[in-house]
């Protein structure tokens, strides 16, 4: 079954280096993360950082700053866009489960946007004494020392979670060049960069494309001169040292088929490749780290500071064989890595590099605009990476919400606690069979489902958001602090929901307050988008190999000083 393979993502993590359990690992990595639901203990989102504060801004092309236009008016296509609703929205229960929170479009604030511009909205549930009630009475109910452990661990979370709109601040600040690495000395490459920055934030504009669909993106026009320029202008130098299995050996099956995917097409394209590194905006640092973590757990028992040092002493030879890398200590390398530990094992070393990362947790140590939020693409057979695409119309989706899933992390089975068997609308279980019934199962739950909860395990990311894609189910997104893919170029509010970790007893309430027109357009978006998810034998235009490389290229552009 696709998304129930859980336990590879994590089978790693069996014992860690001290001899813990993965439970252990767990819950005591969850005591610092970003504070989350409060059992009991509801409270209205804290108005210190809703987007009032920001009034400085205005938010120009693809999330960055942009002068203020007093003649702009806001793209018509965007009263398509998802959660375009009212301040508050009564369901028919009379709770007001959503609040949308935009910024103010006044002369005295932002003013007006740009007409190709896109600024997301922060959906959250809003409390009253009722739904206080519900928390206390379900709370005090719990009996299961999982659930209990999972509530003791969401009361000592420290870090407030990030919204999309504060993520869109974020990707605002990146983009000012004043804050980006000097180099230590100037180069050609430099100055094609900064050409391409210019062009792009002038791009003309663009309405309609015969191959795209504008509705998709935060700022259609400039990802279409972007990316034009990326395939007339960009070069990839790809560094030969390495030895396999950790270096230039991809893995295609699996969790963390992505890293290895994006490997095989980047070593055999001959569109991006660079023979002289003179020539090459940027390097790609060629190694998996699926494999520099099996590979050394079988030598040693491996730990995190053994991946680090391996990974430090390859930087080390690199950077004494060429001059590449100390020229601006890595800002214009670039890896690309689907492994849990990722994050960690990189942030040191690597950490100036652009890192596609899969575990895109902007809470512990991912850098929004200058780090590119991988897809998580479960693949079973390299032969046909996506068997069973596509999914029942909308007319035939009778069932509300659907979950299914072993209960990794804290809050699974905090999400089962409210919602297994509770109303027949909604499809909320653990673990299916893992037989061959099991997987059709587990494949026509998502096609019959209109939107399919994607709870984060162990970590933030997880291969629902991509299979909901595939099956073309609205994804609804439950993980604080998880910056989804391409999140510098995708508007992922026009196809998408964002829950809440908190919010989860007002799942069902927040999804039957989405009109029933927003949904439609939601699911056609899903469809629309989904090319840009799919792996290909051959890499094709707009794919997710493109997708990938675009946004290491978009990010490593806008860190370049005019």
């Amino acid at each position: 079954m696709e998304s129930d393979v859980d336990g590879e993502m994590d089978s790693s993590f069996e014992m860690d280096e001290d001899g813990k359990s993965r439970n252990d690992i767990a819950f005591e990595s969850n005591l610092d993360l970003d504070k989350s639901l409060r059992m009991g203990n509801f409270t209205q989102a804290d108005n210190s950082s809703t987007p009032e504060m920001v009034i400085e801004f205005q938010l120009g092309p693809m999330g960055h700053v942009k002068e203020s236009d007093k003649n702009a008016t806001l793209d018509k296509t965007r009263k398509t866009n998802a959660f375009s609703l009212p301040g508050k929205v009564r369901n028919q229960y009379g709770f007001e489960s959503l609040r949308v929170t935009s910024p103010r479009n006044s002369s005295n604030e932002i003013g007006n946007f740009d007409a190709d511009s896109r600024t997301p909205l922060f959906m959250e549930a809003q409390s009253n004494g009722t739904n206080n009630e519900l928390l206390q009475t379900v709370s005090a109910s719990w009996s299961n020392n999982s659930l209990v452990s999972g509530n003791f661990i969401m009361n000592r979370r420290h870090v407030k979670p990030t919204s999309i709109y504060q993520m869109t601040l974020l990707l605002l600040q990146s983009s000012d060049s004043s804050k980006s690495e000097r180099p230590k000395w100037s180069s050609p490459r430099d100055r094609e960069l900064q050409y391409a920055r210019l062009q792009i934030e002038n791009a003309p504009t663009i309405k309609n494309s015969p191959e795209l669909h504008p509705s998709l993106f935060r700022n259609f026009s400039m990802f279409v001169r972007s990316y034009e320029l990326m395939e007339r202008m960009l070069k990839v130098y790809i560094y030969k040292e390495g030895e396999k299995p950790i270096f230039h050996q991809p893995y295609l099956r699996g969790i963390y088929a992505s890293e290895g995917w994006f490997m095989k097409l980047i070593e055999g394209n001959k569109q991006f490749a660079a023979r002289d590194p003179r020539k090459a905006h940027l390097f790609y640092l060629p190694f998996s780290s699926q494999k520099l973590r099996s590979t050394l757990h079988r030598d040693i028992l491996a730990n995190r500071q053994d991946m680090e040092k391996y990974l430090k002493n390859y930087t080390d030879i690199i950077a004494k064989k060429y001059r590449f890398w100390n020229r601006a200590r890595g800002a214009d390398h670039f890896l690309v890595a689907c492994h849990d530990w990722a994050t960690r094992i990189t942030r040191n070393n690597m950490g100036s590099s652009i890192r596609a990362l899969c575990n895109a947790n902007v809470a512990r140590g991912f850098r929004v605009g200058k780090d590119v939020s991988l897809p998580v693409t479960y693949i079973r057979t390299s032969q046909d990476p996506h068997k069973d695409l596509g999914g029942n119309p909308p007319s035939e989706r009778p069932i509300l919400a659907f979950f299914a899933g072993s209960m990794h992390g804290y809050l699974r089975p905090i999400l089962l606690q409210y919602w297994e068997n509770k109303e027949l609308d909604m499809k909320i279980v653990g673990p299916m069979p893992r037989d061959i019934e099991g997987k059709l199962k587990y494949r026509e739950y998502m096609k019959s489902s209109k939107y399919c909860i994607c709870a984060r395990g162990y970590e933030v990311h997880t291969p629902r958001v991509v299979e909901s894609i595939y099956y073309e189910c609205v994804p609804v997104i439950i993980s604080d602090n998880y910056v989804p893919p391409f999140f510098e170029v995708l508007d992922w509010e026009a196809f998408s929901v964002f829950v809440l970790e908190r919010d989860i007893p007002n799942l069902r309430n927040i999804l039957l307050s989405i009109p029933e027109e927003q949904y439609l357009a939601m699911q056609q978006r899903v469809k629309m988008v989904q090319r840009h998810f799919l792996w290909h034998k051959k890499a094709v235009k707009y794919d997710l190999f493109h997708m990938t490389l675009h946004s290491v290229w978009y990010n490593r552009v806008f860190q370049v000083k005019l």
